[in-house]
């Protein structure tokens, strides 16, 4: 059986819950695909610990995944600026500048994912 996790905006949202409890909600809501439930526990938790690289990720992520593509991107030139070797947000924000028809300024975030990935181009 497979549970639903997709709520309105008041259930996603839980006063008194600890970090680490809106972490783990936050993966089940993306995990189920419900990507912007998702966005909404981790913008809040990113507001809570900007330092903190993996919710700013998860939750550029669940923007992309659910169409907020200019969300997206600002929350992987974010990621990037923390953590410039992160080659996942290259990978996504690669793909994010794609989606918008924004090729050329994709072409240099995919290669230096890829090049972090140890995936080199044969000439």
């Amino acid at each position: 059986m497979t549970t639903d996790l997709r709520h309105s905006s008041a259930a996603v949202v839980s006063p008194g819950e600890s970090a680490g409890e809106r972490w783990a909600r936050a993966q089940l809501f993306f995990d189920s695909k419900a990507y912007a439930d998702a966005a909404l526990i981790l913008t809040g938790l990113v507001d809570e610990v900007p330092e903190q690289v993996g919710p700013r990720l998860l939750l550029a992520r669940s923007y992309y995944h659910s169409a907020q593509l200019r969300r997206a991107e600002e929350q992987l030139r974010e990621v990037i600026a923390r953590d410039p070797v992160e080659h996942y947000a290259h990978l996504v924000l690669g793909r994010v500048l794609e989606r918008q028809g924004r090729h050329a300024e994709a072409v240099p975030y995919l290669r230096l994912a890829a090049a972090f990935d140890g995936d080199f181009p044969e000439d």
